[in-house]
């Protein structure tokens, strides 16, 4: 337990950037994220702007199959509608990253993905002012400064950060501008009662140098033939938050939270890569702007019923999403105007134009019961209702043999759908001692169809109007702990069941163009084995610590997924996409007093990214194998006093591979990795 959430039998873990030697500064994921066994993550830009991670079958897309969270409160666009995180804080200002994998549906929502959490630095306790300035040059342009002031006066305390974020990207057309600033206020009433306000703010201007075809990527990776394809985004997020310990046994937190915030995607976007743009046409402009609010109450309950301990977590949860997403005609020419100009397929200046209002009220219950001291049962139950609505229009579009618009007709729609239901789940630990625990628990999972995907016009996708939720379950059994202070270990079985698994296979259009069709594909099933150790390997021989340290680590996941049952001919038996049958970190970190060095080595084997396996995505490049790659990084570290040095190497054999094709933005195509890159970083602290 924690405050007022249960951890119990749950697969769990926390990241402590503090602890780690690794270039922070780019918010690098591949080794932030580098000790959680079986994610895949997509590497999508050089500023670590975008996080994109799944797991165990699950698009990184955006994070979009995960509930994310910071400082518990939602962090996406919309929840329901469109629950993709175009906001990622800086890992700088981060004290830890908290991870509830598989069976984390009855308290956090009823994803797939589990829960992500990021715990920003709270105030200084002990301090008036503290300040932190963090100053970091890199390859290609990269510039970041980190500033933060911390502190406490009082019964008040404070911390606030602001980060500026720039570069130019290994790829030509590929460079950014980011701001991020941050302000938490803490009030301490009394002992037992504190409130806490807390505001984020954070836009960037990216261009995007759009993706390649096979033959692109082969002849050069670092080529781009678009000038024009740029992404803006604006982020605003509110928290207001009141704890009160009730008593020694109780404890009761209400979190109220709300996002004004717009994303605007502006390009050429052609269903053939190659193709070269022409600056006198004009170009897709999709934008989305979210005004969502959301209220928690989570009450916890220590208590003792005849003769057994337990603890009640009992909690409620109220959501309203409102996006608009508008799709149309932009301006000709290179600069990132975003502005609607008018076609003349159509007397408006959009192709679509909707308005998605969500509502969704959730009940949650959990209770661990320790039927002793070395077992304890939680089981947990989570009521949802959801009332889902789109109206507006979408245009029909018609394109040439180029993918040039020809025609666009109009046609109204208006849709709801509400649904409730009830998920349920349990778990059970085992502890033969203090420092071992076995766990297990299973928990149904649900995912409800966004709308705001569906009418999204795009030349390399087309989406199935008869979507239908996701249903099905999670199970995870493991055994973790540590063995005296020199191990650290957690082994697990997990298994995912999809019914209705929305996914992509690939399809062809009248001109014969390889399109990518979004829909319910099919039941899967998903199993794997995950496991993590780190040792300190000089507490095997001296348990003492002394000057020299030296700790290794290594996590592997091995994954087998595959369709059981499709109505689409030529699935069944297939592949689950973005599943690498191997999926294997490893590293190492080496230190003498304040100098500390740190090594680590990546590998994901090969994985399909459609149900139906294609390997070549032909001219667009939307559908294929991702290849098997392998990449290293390198970091070093010393401090002393209020100093601290921080130099790292990205990518250190210069190896040339990708992550991801991409259907729409930021591609269509292949989008390739950066290549090596040097990092230098000059901290202070006073």
């Amino acid at each position: 337990m924690e405050g007022t959430a249960i951890f119990a039998a749950k697969k769990s873990e926390v990241i402590i950037p503090d602890n780690l030697v690794a270039n922070l500064a780019t918010n690098n994921a591949r080794q932030v994220y580098a000790r959680v066994a079986g994610l895949n993550i997509w590497e999508n830009d050089q500023g670590g702007l975008q996080l994109s991670i799944g797991g165990r079958g699950l698009d990184p897309n955006r994070t979009a199959n995960f509930n994310v969270r910071q400082n518990g409160y939602d962090i996406s666009a919309d929840a329901l509608g469109y629950p993709e995180s175009y906001y990622t804080p800086p890992i700088e200002a981060i004290k830890r990253i908290q991870l509830v994998r598989g069976a984390a549906s009855l308290q956090y929502g009823t994803q797939f993905g589990g829960l992500i959490n990021f715990e920003l630095r709270a105030p200084e306790t002990d301090k008036t002012v503290a300040i932190t300035s963090r100053q970091t040059v890199g390859s290609y342009g990269f510039f970041n400064s980190f500033n933060s002031v911390s502190g406490t006066v009082k019964k008040l305390s404070y911390y606030t950060f602001a980060q500026y974020k720039r570069g130019d990207g290994w790829r030509p057309n590929s460079n950014f501008d980011s701001k991020t600033a941050y302000a938490d206020l803490r009030y301490q009433f009394t002992e037992n009662f504190k409130v806490g306000a807390q505001v984020t703010h954070m836009d960037y201007l990216a261009q995007q140098p759009g993706g390649l075809s096979d033959q692109q990527f082969a002849r050069d990776p670092r080529q781009s033939n678009r000038e024009r394809n740029w992404f803006e985004v604006n982020w605003n997020l509110f928290n207001v938050s009141a704890d009160w310990k009730l008593n020694q046994r109780a404890n009761l937190n209400l979190t109220t939270f709300g996002l004004l915030a717009t994303r605007k995607s502006l390009g050429f976007r052609p269903n053939r890569v190659d193709t070269k743009d022409d600056n006198e046409l004009g170009r897709d402009l999709i934008t989305g702007d979210f005004r969502n609010v959301g209220l928690e109450a989570r009450y916890l309950n220590r208590y003792t019923l005849g003769g057994k301990n337990g603890v009640l977590l009992l909690g409620t949860r109220y959501y309203r999403g409102y996006n608009h997403s508008v799709q149309g005609f932009g301006p000709a020419g290179r600069g990132a105007d975003f502005r609607f100009v008018e076609p003349d397929a159509l007397s408006t200046s959009s192709y679509s134009d909707y308005r998605f209002p969500n509502h969704n009220v959730a009940l949650f219950a959990e209770n661990i019961l320790y039927l002793n001291d070395q077992v304890s049962i939680t089981p947990g139950l989570r009521f949802e209702y959801i009332r889902t609505r789109a109206n507006g229009f979408y245009g029909v579009v018609d394109r040439d043999l180029a993918g040039n618009i020809s025609e666009v007709t109009r046609q109204d729609e208006q849709r709801t759908s509400p649904r409730g239901f009830l998920l349920g789940g349990v778990g059970v630990s085992y502890k033969p001692q203090e420092e071992h625990e076995f766990y297990a628990n299973i928990s149904q999972n649900y995912r409800s169809i966004t709308f705001s995907d569906m009418r999204i016009a795009n030349p390399s996708a087309v989406i199935d109007p008869n979507l239908q939720d996701e249903r099905g379950f999670s199970a995870d059994a493991g055994l973790r702990g540590e063995q005296g202070q020199w191990l650290t270990y957690d082994v697990s079985l997990f298994a995912l069941n999809y019914g209705n698994r929305i996914g992509e296979v690939q399809t062809y259009d009248e001109n014969d163009r390889v399109l990518r069709r979004r829909g319910n594909i099919g039941r899967a099933l998903i199993l794997g084995v995950e496991s993590y150790a780190e040792a300190d390997v000089l507490r095997l021989w001296q348990p003492q610590a002394g000057q020299w340290s030296w700790s290794t680590f290594g996590n592997v996941a091995l994954i087998h997924g595959r369709y059981t049952a499709s109505e689409i001919a030529g699935v069944k038996g297939n592949q689950v996409e973005f599943v690498p049958n191997l999926n294997l970190k490893a590293g190492t970190r080496a230190g003498y007093g304040p100098l500390k060095a740190s090594f680590q080595y990546t590998y994901l084997s090969d994985q399909f990214t459609d149900a139906t396996n294609a390997t070549d995505g032909g001219v667009s490049a939307v559908v294929g194998r991702i290849p098997a790659y392998q990449v290293m990084d390198a970091s070093v570290s010393w401090e002393h006093r209020w100093l601290k040095l921080e130099g790292s190497v990205n990518n250190l054999t210069n190896n040339i591979y990708f992550t991801r094709r991409a259907t729409g933005y930021p591609g269509p195509g292949i989008l390739p990795s950066d290549g090596r890159s040097y990092f230098l970083t000059v901290g202070v602290k006073w």
